[in-house]
Parts: C-alpha cells; structure tokens; sequence
C-alpha cells in the first residue's frame, strides 16, 4: 500500500520507500529495462555497421522506412500514449523491435530486401509508440529537484543495452576473423532480449497510480481522446519554447548513420565493430550520469545549472567532432566502396556526444511542466524532429 492510516489521528502517512513497486524510482528503472532490451539492444545492432551484413544498403533503405514512419509516428505517439495509456502503447511499440531483428535474420539465408524494408517501417512506428510512453514517464514522474538525477539513470540502463549488446556480436563472431556479416546466432540473441523487453512493458503502471515518496501523485492523468490531442500537437508548432529546442532534437540523431556504417563499418573488422560497440554505449553511460549531475547540483538556480549544462555540452560536443574531423581526411567514399583500399582493422592491431546531448535536452523538457499529458506532447514534438534526420 501506498499510504496507511494513523490509528489516532485517520490521517494519511507517505510510505518513503523509493523501493516500493508505484514508486517513481522503480518505474524509471522499469522503463530503462524495456528500453534497454528493445532499443538498446537495436542500437547495438545499428552500432555495427549495415545491421552486420555485408550490404549496408539493405539497411540504409530500411533506415531511409524507419525514419519516415518515425517522423510520422513522433507526432502521433504522444496522442496515441495519452489515448490508450502506457502498457498497450508500450507493448505494441516493443513488439516491431523483435520483427526487425528477425527480418535480418531471414535476410541472412532468403535476400529478399522488401521484407527488411517493411520491417523498418513498422519500427519507426514502433519507437514512435516506445518513446512516447518513455518520455511521458521519464519528465513527468521525477520530483522536480530530482529529474536531471531520473534521467541520467534512465540513460546509464538504456545504454548497457549497446553495451550488453556490443559483446553479443563480439563474442558470437570472435572466431571469425574474416567474416563479412554476423551469425544467425547474432541475430537470435538480440531477438530474445527484445522479446524479455516485450514482456516487461506489461508491467508499468499507468500514472495515475505511480505515488511519489511525500505521498502525492506524479499528474492527474485523464484518458484523452483524438480531437483534443490534434488540437493540442498542432499548437505545439507555435510554441516558442519547442522552436527553440528543435535544433538541438535535429542534431541529436543527426550523425548516427554516418558513425555507424562510415566509421565503425568502414573502418574495422566484423569482431571489433562489436567491441566498439561496448565502448561506444558505454561512454554515453558515463556522458549521460555527467551531464545529470550538472543539471541537478551544479548551481542553486535551475537556469544557471541550464546554461552550465548546455556549455559543457557545447564544449566537449566541438572537440569531439574536430577530432573525427581530423580522422575523416584520411579515407573517403571511394577508398571503402569503390577503390576498397582500406584495411579492416582488428582490435588486436592496435561515443560520449550523444547521451550528454539529449539527456540536455530532456532535462530541459522536463522543466517547462510536471503533467505526463503535456510532457508526451513536448516529448514528440521533439522526436517528429528527430525523425526528420536523414538516415543516409
């Protein structure tokens, strides 16, 4: 129980246990488990180059599908959470994560493109569905003092899933020094953490049944219905505090394909793209733990810890893109597609921007309001932005 009763008195006493299974500590831990079986574990799998075949292009054009119905779904998702609530919004989104994977797997004995291709659509659909129920949860339901802190947990558990799932192709495909693209046994083991996520989403609690430890609700949350949610998305596009923010939704997603097939796939070995993958995601764990601490305790003001917080971003953002500046006048285009003149390296011969980026931006979200329906609104009003980053 939330709340028991003083025998002298009949008044309310908060239950203060954060471990309590309607706490919003426990529910943000929730989340970042779903999300780091489903969308961590796709992020690994994009992290390799190509999905782990030989021929990114069978990617690229179910990315260029993915990207389209995200742009799309990125509007609609929040409406559709604020409609139907957060199980069924989050266990249909989870459930396209699965086909993806398993519509590689099958390209990997039949070729056949439009099937990987339609998969990608679906998933854009799907992640619409996922991050909608994700970023009303994760801005909303944080004590207010807190939400930095909230945050950068969230992100720290979504992100062992790129580092979880970095190992699964590293280990899977060690012995294969010379192989162009992953095992089915790859394939299959993302498709079981993804299913594990699947079911977990079944265990989110709508809401208005999430109590925080001074024993108030986290939002008064209403089911909406379709008319008033066209309406209020269509306002959001006259609101000039999401103007200001889509920049910074455009880049963070922005570079992902460029790092993924024209960096780690152009440049490494099947094994070693894996490895990366680990250290990749992992220093976004660190980035994003980083960056809450300075929204949350860095200065009194909530503007000041802003400005600081977009600073160090800023700061270490430009030199991390100067040095793969410097790298990128080494090779081009036609010395990996055309000329093949480059050497796949080996981790035996010899990712930080993202997470402090958007773990910015969604502290920022999360201090224009409290309430759940509002914050799924400004949530994809961000991602319909996001979804406009072109995959190729």
């Amino acid at each position: 129980m939330v709340e028991t009763g003083d025998q002298k008195t009949g008044s309310p006493i908060p239950n203060n246990s954060v471990f309590r299974f309607n706490s919003p500590f426990i529910q943000v831990i929730l989340i970042g488990l779903v999300c780091f079986c489903c969308a961590g574990m796709f992020n690994a799998l994009s992290g390799m180059g190509g999905g782990g075949q030989l021929d990114h292009n069978v990617v690229n054009n179910a990315n260029t599908a993915l990207y389209t119905t995200y742009a799309i779904f990125g509007i609609l998702g929040g409406a559709i959470y604020n409609i139907i609530g957060p199980r069924i919004t989050l266990f249909s989104g989870c459930s396209t994560y699965i086909l993806y994977a398993g519509s590689l797997l099958y390209y990997n004995h039949h070729k056949h493109q439009p099937f990987v291709v339609l998969a990608g659509a679906l998933l854009g659909m799907g992640a619409g569905l996922l991050w909608a129920g994700q970023g009303a949860i994760m801005t909303s339901y944080p004590p207010a003092h807190q939400k930095g802190t909230y945050i950068s947990l969230f992100w720290s558990i979504f992100n062992m899933g790129g580092v979880i799932g970095g190992l699964i192709p590293f280990v899977m495909n060690y012995h294969r020094e010379k192989a162009a693209n992953v095992n089915d046994g790859t394939y299959v083991g993302y498709m079981v953490f993804m299913s594990i996520g699947t079911l977990l989403s079944l265990a989110i609690l709508h809401p208005s049944k999430v109590i925080r430890n001074d024993g108030t609700g986290c939002t008064d949350v209403k089911y909406s219905n379709v008319g008033t949610e066209t309406v209020e998305i269509a306002k959001l596009f006259a609101n000039w505090k999401m103007v200001l923010i889509f920049p910074a939704a455009w880049g963070s997603n922005f570079f992902y394909t460029y790092q993924f097939n024209n960096v780690n796939g152009a440049l490494f070995n099947l094994r070693t793209r894996g490895l990366n993958n680990v250290f990749y995601w992992g220093a976004q764990m660190f980035g994003s733990v980083l960056i809450g601490r300075v929204m949350d305790f860095s200065f009194k003001r909530r503007k000041t810890r802003g400005l600081a917080g977009i600073s160090v971003v800023a700061f270490l953002g430009t030199g991390i893109w100067i040095g793969g500046l410097l790298k990128q006048r080494g090779y081009d285009y036609d010395d990996v597609i055309v000329k093949k003149s480059i050497k796949l390296l080996d981790f035996k011969d010899s990712g930080s921007a993202y997470a402090g980026p958007f773990s910015m931006v969604y502290w920022v979200i999360g201090a224009l309001a409290d309430d759940s329906v509002i914050l799924s609104r400004y949530r994809f009003s961000v991602e319909f932005i996001k979804g406009q980053t072109p995959p190729l």
